[in-house]
């Protein structure tokens, strides 16, 4: 698995700007279940607040693309949900959903072409903006699952970043990582909750690898070293069912590259 160009330092050093790094030990807060249009506009809006266009100018320049003056970032578009595979779901909890809401994105753009989502959160204090991630996307999968099938939830599984569409009972690929975890084809809601029971069931919160303090966040990056027969990685989930552990969620940083199979 191949892992974006931006360095997690260069994120660290972003979110920091944004003032996040002393919430590293915060405890987490729960996520809305709904992208209402209310958690939209308050997500929209600590977006493109000034302080968080100032720290996107210094977030796209900081490979030397574009000076710090003329980045002129802007936001296009509404503020997305943004959901990953549920533990509930893994569980097999009655009427849980095959996915939650994780965050809502606002796409980023700077005067060169760069692009950049802003992953935005509610937090102690309101909503507010918890990591940058280069590239989109989050917008492009929404953007592919939309036209697949049309009214379905689009979803991530992180823990081998991979992307789907579900809907009508079936769980469909968005991208190569889910083409060879569930075929070309897809596969029934049902398969696929057997399947990440089988390959996650024993990492959910409360389970003894979350109580060794493996399941503390996002740590994408050992997801390459994923068991191939079991289907399963190393990666936790985030702090909690139904929470977002903010602090571990900004050391999220690398973000993967472009899957040429997955573009539109």
């Amino acid at each position: 698995m191949t892992l974006r160009a931006s360095a997690a330092a260069a994120v660290l050093a972003a979110t920091a700007l944004l003032g996040l790094a002393p919430q590293a030990a915060s405890a987490p807060v729960p996520q809305p279940q709904e992208a209402t249009a209310e958690n939209r506009a308050a997500a929209a809006q600590a977006a493109a607040a000034p302080g968080t266009l100032a720290t996107l100018s210094r977030f796209f320049a900081r490979e030397g693309r574009v000076s710090l003056t003329a980045a002129q970032p802007r936001i296009e578009g509404e503020a997305i949900p943004v959901n990953h595979l549920s533990p509930d779901f893994v569980a097999g909890r009655a009427d849980a959903s095959v996915a939650r809401l994780e965050f809502l994105a606002s796409q980023a753009v700077s005067s060169d072409g760069q692009r950049a989502a802003l992953w935005t959160a509610r937090t102690e204090t309101g909503w507010q903006v918890v990591n940058i991630a280069t590239g989109d996307d989050e917008f492009r999968y929404a953007r592919l699952g939309a036209a697949k099938l049309p009214g379905g939830t689009v979803f991530r599984e992180p823990q081998i970043d991979a992307w789907y569409v579900a809907g009508g009972g079936r769980v469909l690929p968005l991208d190569d990582d889910a083409v060879r975890a569930v075929g070309a084809g897809g596969t029934t809601l049902a398969a696929y909750r057997v399947r990440v029971a089988g390959a996650y069931g024993d990492k959910l919160p409360g389970s003894p690898y979350a109580e060794r303090g493996a399941a503390g966040g996002f740590a994408e990056g050992s997801a390459a070293a994923a068991p191939a027969a079991a289907g399963a990685a190393d990666v936790p989930w985030a702090a909690g069912a139904g929470a977002l552990a903010l602090g571990a969620l900004v050391a999220a940083a690398v973000r993967r590259t472009r899957r040429v199979g997955a573009r539109a």
